[in-house]
This record gives C-alpha cells, structure tokens and sequence, in this order.
C-alpha cells in the first residue's frame, strides 16, 4: 500500500509538472481545462481532448482542432468545418488525403494477405523493390516502416561499409550529423540532436556520432581532415524541423565530394524532402547529386501506413548480410503494393513538376503581402516558410491558431517560423484562395 501511494504522488507530480511546462510552453496562448492546451472550438471537439489527455500520454502538443475525414488538399472537423491542410502530415501526405488509387491498392491486397514477416517470400515485394531501385537508380532498397528506423539502418549500414570497405579499426566508426537536424526520437536519433527539447534528460548517448554546422563545407572538410575514422555524413538536403533551412546552391555536391575524397558516404535524409516535396524526386537532385545512401518515409505510402526505405548500391548495401538486420512489419505485402502506387501517383501525377511550378508563385505571393511581421519567406517546391520578425509581439503558434480559425491548419516550428506544405495535388486556384487566408490572419495583425 505504501509503495502505491508512492506511486501515486509521483503520478500526480508528473501531472503538474507536465501541466506546468505546457502553460510555460505556451507562453501567452489561452489554456483550457487546466492542462497546458488551447480551447478546442466546440464542446463536442472538447470532449474528444480531454478523452485525449486523460488517458494518452502527454508528448504532443497539437492544435486544438479533431478531424475525422480528409480528401485531397482538405480536411474537416467533426463539426463538419472544412480546412486547407498546410502540414500534409509533415509530408507524409504529398498524394493528397485519402488518394483512390493508393487506398484500392491497400484494401485489394489487405483482402489477400497482409503479413508474412520476412521469414518467408510473398510476391508483393519483389516487384516493389524493382519498381523504386529502377525509379531512383539503386542496386538495393532495404525495406522499413517508420522514417527513424530508415535512419538507424542508414546508420548501421554506413558502420557496417566502415569496418568491411574502408578499414576502420573495430567499433572505432564514426559519423557526422549536421547541427539543428531532426530525423526522429529514438535514443540514435537524440543522440545528434543538437535541440535540448530533443534529448535533454533521456542520456546516456550513443557513442560514434559527431556535429557539424549546416551548410558549412570547411567545417566538414576539417573534420574529415582530422580524423580518418568517419564514415558517413547524414544530412538533409533541406532542413524540415529547423525552420525549411535551405542550402547554398551545390552544398551537397560539394559535400559529396569531399567525404568521397576521404573515403566517407553521403548520408541524404530524404524523408520530408523527397518525393517530389522540392520540385524533384528527390531533393538531391538540385544539386546533381546521388548520395551513398538515400533514405525515404513518410509519403512513401502517401499517409495511409507507415513505410520507410533505404536505398543503396550493392557495395554498400550488401556488408549487412541475411539475419543481420531486419523488421517483422518491414516489407510487408500491403506496405509493398501501397508504395509501388505511390510512387506511381507521383510519376504520373506530375506531382514534381506541379511543386517546381507552384513554388516560386507561392512564394511570391507571400512576399508580395509586405506584412511588417515577416522577416523572410523561405523554401523550395512546396516546402516553404514564414519567418516571423521575433521582436513583432506575436508568436507563430498565436497565428497559426488565427489561421486554423479561418479554415487552414498548419503548425510552426520553433517560436518563430510557420512551415507551409500542403499536398503536391494542390491547383494554382487552391493555392491563390488558401493563400488568400494567409493574408487575411497577417493584415489582421
């Protein structure tokens, strides 16, 4: 009885802390129900976040919005109110919400068959891995789920190449992360973090892994320079979760170069940026550039499940031999058929071309809307941002909820910038009428 009375007491510490820091996070933001979050705009949605908050863990901070339908560039509430979406599920959904032929593909083959592991062949994953290795020029994919787990592997391969390729003495591998990069949560991926909200109290860290400034190639050629034992060099050709960080034109390239000099692989994290979110297959391809090891997610099923790829040459890609690493779910026969139509609604949607031609008149009109509030406009395709001038008074959440109040949803990303991504299925007269609500919510402040 004691220890659960303990046990209880440290719970309800928990609570309040949690509670403490969400009203701390918050900053000025309006609370509701005394848990660190925004009023929701109904009862009925209300009653759906507080179901939320009594009994799922406290790691999100959403806005205060519950949808339960989606098709194409829209979403909607469950008091039936429409909304641009912005985010596209941080790029999970370039294909548009609920895309007919990504979800026939899934229920046909969910009717048949939907898990075999990989202990045994099924005739659903063949033809995907020959389908995306003849679309992006590998010799091997590696098939996971999550983003993350495409990262760790990238990680474990890139080791694997270091000690059987280069030579690196046992267990002395390294690998260079650039500062401010974001590819998930798991103790790997914290471990190069260089954002305290990322990793602070769940140390000790992974050892091997070293950062770098981004977009800085004399910093990486020193590091190269200095020390014989690095391996790779994981990057995102565009920073997501740092605020759509875009490089010097040729940064890539010219990393590529240089880590090849030095017998070291270019690591691309492709999961927000590729799949023609910039204007291209694959980001990377703004600079010429095939990277040692690519890896890809989220709109790799176009939002419906989650599935992750690796791909590599057979250098590479074949040091990891049978039993070494793997996935129950990786590979499955849904995720399999759901990727190849993906892939497929992005070829002959000319989803990439439609990005290259819709970014810049994007940008353009936000630039054009002179609001004092804007330090800059940034991005590529469509993936873009709003920096917000942070001595303006007003924060990118406080926006961002006026925006979700007139009917667009996206999030920010640290205090001051507002990511804009909405899915590549998005027309010219979408785009000019959501663009239209962003002007709106600026001239209002």
């Amino acid at each position: 009885m004691a220890v659960r009375a303990r046990s209880s007491e440290l719970a309800k510490q928990l609570l309040s802390r949690h509670a403490a820091a969400g009203v701390a996070a918050a900053g000025s933001r309006s609370m509701a129900s005394g848990h660190g979050l925004d009023p929701a705009q109904s009862s009925l949605q209300q009653q759906y976040i507080d179901k939320e908050e009594k009994y799922g863990a406290h790691n999100y901070h959403p806005l205060p919005v519950v949808l339960n339908r989606g098709e194409g560039i829209f979403m909607w509430d469950v008091d039936g109110k429409r909304y641009f979406d912005f985010l596209s599920g941080y790029s999970a959904v370039n294909q548009g919400h609920c895309h007919p032929k990504i979800l026939e593909a899934m229920i046909e083959q969910s009717r048949k068959l939907t898990l075999t592991s990989r202990a045994f062949f099924n005739d659903a994953l063949g033809e995907y891995e020959e389908y995306i290795t003849r679309l992006l020029g590998y010799d091997k994919v590696l098939p996971m789920n999550t983003g993350v787990e495409g990262g760790e592997t990238a990680v474990k391969l890139a080791r694997r190449w270091g000690y059987d390729v280069k030579g690196v003495p046992k267990y002395q591998a390294k690998i260079l992360f650039a500062a401010d990069n974001f590819w998930g949560r798991t103790t790997s991926a914290i471990s190069s973090s260089t954002d305290p909200d990322s990793y602070e109290g769940f140390g000790p860290f992974m050892p091997g892994f070293e950062v770098i400034p981004y977009n800085d190639l004399p910093a990486l050629q020193a590091k190269l320079e200095s020390d014989p034992n690095i391996v790779a060099f994981m990057v995102e050709p565009i920073q997501g979760e740092a605020g759509v960080v875009v490089p010097d034109d040729g940064y890539l390239k010219k990393a590529q170069e240089l880590l090849h000099k030095h017998n070291a692989l270019l690591i691309a994290d492709e999961v927000q940026t590729g799949l023609c979110r910039t204007g291209k297959m694959l980001c990377s391809e703004w600079d010429g550039c095939k990277p040692d090891i690519t890896v890809l997610g989220k709109a790799l099923s176009g939002g419906t499940m989650p599935v992750s790829a690796v791909l590599a040459n057979d250098e590479i890609m074949l040091t990891i031999g049978r039993g070494q690493h793997g996935s129950t779910y990786g590979g499955n026969p849904v995720a399999a058929r759901v990727a190849v139509a993906s892939l497929q609604v992005l070829v002959d949607e000319k989803c990439a071309e439609s990005a290259a031609r819709l970014g810049p008149i994007f940008r353009k009109e936000l630039e054009d809307m002179g609001s004092p509030l804007i330090q800059k406009v940034r991005g590529r395709g469509l993936l873009n941002a709003i920096v917000i001038d942070p001595n303006a008074g007003v924060e990118a959440w406080d926006i961002c909820l006026k925006l979700m109040r007139e009917g667009l949803l996206t999030k920010p990303t640290h205090r001051n910038i507002i990511r804009l991504a909405p899915p590549l299925v998005i027309s010219q007269e979408q785009l000019h009428e959501a663009t239209g609500i962003i002007k709106k919510v600026f001239s209002s402040l």
